[in-house]
């Protein structure tokens, strides 16, 4: 089985903002392939489940925000023993121009809390992960920039951005990250 973990916040007024791309990306996945998410209180997210080929998508959006995303990402690969060649991880990034992507085999939280997070529980950097831009940051802190809702022409760049997204994370899970780089980034 292998987990795509789409990191955002719950509640309706975070649907929209910059920081739920990996929520977005989650839901790109079950609105095509008509799955809905079901609550898992126990591991801390909403699930479901894709058959891609050969392969079991295990697709999660976690509950407990952003800044503690990692507790919910352990419970899962424990439950399910998921390995961490089996996982990736699908955020935003500042640092990246909006319409853009970047795969990464592993490295530092880059001062996005949700993989802070998960580094805290996983123990380690080395985890696959796709960082899908939201930049270039305008003049305003962070944690408020992160936290607007995307304009109309924003959201239409990343519907193209999404699709490209889930054909990378396909690569990713059958040729490996060194070719979804190559190919994607």
């Amino acid at each position: 089985m292998k987990l795509i973990v789409g990191l955002g916040n719950v509640g309706q007024k975070y649907t929209f903002t910059r920081h739920n791309l990996g929520f977005m990306l989650a839901d790109s996945y079950a609105f095509n392939n008509n799955l809905s998410f079901r609550e898992n209180s126990r591991l801390k997210c909403f699930m479901t489940n894709l058959r891609n080929g050969h392969d079991d998508y295990l697709i999660i959006k976690p509950t407990t925000f952003m800044n503690l995303s990692g507790e919910s990402v352990r419970a899962v690969m424990d439950y399910y023993k998921i390995s961490i060649n089996d996982l990736i991880i699908v955020y935003d990034d500042l640092s990246i121009e909006l319409g853009k992507m970047r795969f990464r085999a592993n490295g530092s939280d880059g001062g996005h809390n949700g993989i802070k997070s998960i580094i805290q529980y996983l123990g380690t950097k080395d985890f696959a992960r796709l960082k899908i831009g939201i930049g270039p940051q305008l003049n305003l802190p962070s944690e408020v920039f992160v936290l607007q809702n995307f304009t109309k022409d924003e959201l239409d760049i990343l519907k193209g951005v999404l699709t490209k997204a889930k054909e990378g994370i396909d690569c990713y899970f059958n040729e490996g990250i060194a070719v979804a780089q190559n190919k994607f980034n």
